[in-house]
């Protein structure tokens, strides 16, 4: 019985999602778009980076729409050094006057235009205005920065307590040691090696917390998606590649360039080595891209089914409709916490890896 009233619950909730969802297709907000328009826009900004921190926004009865959050410090480079506050951008709504120049943040960039505000577009639609050089600080540098303060006070007060208690951590550092001595015993060791671990460590464990806590900031309410930002990945993946080829000892090197090494006759390496050493090469490279493609794929996957799954209680407006999205996105959510820390996890011990095959060393008479 328990069975047939699931699935006649289940029913109802599609009919009745499906018949809401196309009523408001057939309807259109006061902006004049299409609510599934609007979901989507609503979606990929807050994708996206910007330049101040927006909570949230309401349409007053007047219609003014207000932004409740704080701006952010614009830092740009045009013939001078030009500085002044994204609240002169007004959310891209107004164009900020600084120094007799013209300056309009349309599509998260800051282009330079007239005192009208013009935009000029090339056959592809492209924007053809020029763009100063932006070393603006945005929301995802304000989050890097205070993540960075949070390890750094974090591990300062862990090792204090070291210090005080004779090697036992006290108060928060309780919580942390464990996960401290995971990575060591647990991914460092054992792909690293005894002898080498060590000097690895403060990058692994700086890279698994800063990508954690990063994670964990992304799903709080002030969602900002750091790490599914492509240039963070990048810039990441960027130093563990560094990190491994820097390092990289001569067996590495040899492996790479010479893999075979006295197995095979040089005359056989001539037919074999032009096929080998470009594979060994290019996957020196394909190594930290598929670092940065998984951490930067999944967490903006991640954050695109958790807002879909929440404008889709938009889309349905019924008593049945709602609440099932609702469970949903919790569902979702909780999921996400797990798939914040596995991300950690997996980045690290892939970078692991990837230094124990750098530091690796051969007795080549043992092994003839």
């Amino acid at each position: 019985m328990s069975r047939y009233f699931t699935r006649f619950l289940l029913v109802m909730a599609l009919l009745l999602s499906a018949n809401s969802f196309a009523k408001e297709n057939e309807t259109s907000s006061e902006s004049g778009k299409d609510l599934k328009t609007e979901i989507k826009e609503y979606i990929q900004h807050h994708l996206k980076d910007s330049h101040d921190f927006s909570l949230f926004s309401y349409t007053t009865d007047a219609g003014e729409h207000k932004y409740v959050g704080f701006p952010l410090p614009v830092i740009l480079w045009d013939n001078g050094l030009k500085v002044f506050s994204s609240s002169k951008f007004h959310h891209g709504e107004t164009l900020a006057e600084v120094d007799g120049n013209f300056y309009k943040l349309y599509h998260g960039k800051i282009y330079k235009t007239d005192a009208q505000g013009t935009i000029n577009y090339d056959e592809a639609h492209h924007p053809t205005n020029a763009k100063p050089i932006d070393f603006s600080i945005t929301k995802s540098v304000v989050m890097i920065f205070i993540t960075g303060l949070l390890m750094f006070l974090l591990f300062r007060g862990l090792a204090k307590s070291y210090a005080k208690n004779n090697g036992i951590p006290t108060g928060v550092g309780r919580f942390f040691e464990p996960i401290v001595l995971y990575i060591r015993d647990d991914i460092a060791r054992p792909n690293i090696g005894e002898e080498k671990y060590k000097r690895y460590m403060p990058y692994l464990l700086s890279i698994f917390f800063f990508i954690w806590f990063l994670n964990i900031f992304g799903l709080t309410p002030l969602g900002v998606n750091v790490t599914g930002n492509i240039a963070i990945t990048f810039a990441l993946a960027l130093l563990t590649f560094l990190f491994t080829n820097l390092t990289g000892t001569k067996d590495y090197w040899m492996h790479i360039f010479d893999p075979l090494g006295d197995t095979l006759p040089w005359y056989g390496k001539l037919f074999l080595y032009p096929i080998l050493i470009p594979i060994e090469l290019l996957g020196v490279i394909i190594k930290p891209f598929s670092l940065l493609i998984r951490l930067y794929a999944n967490m903006q996957a991640g954050h695109i089914v958790l807002m879909s799954l929440i404008g889709l209680m938009f889309l349905f407006k019924s008593w049945l409709g709602s609440p099932l999205s609702f469970g949903l996105a919790f569902a979702i959510s909780l999921i996400e916490v797990l798939v914040a820390l596995l991300q950690a996890y997996i980045f690290t011990m892939l970078s692991a890896l990837y230094f124990g095959f750098a530091a690796v060393e051969h007795d080549h008479a043992d092994a003839h």
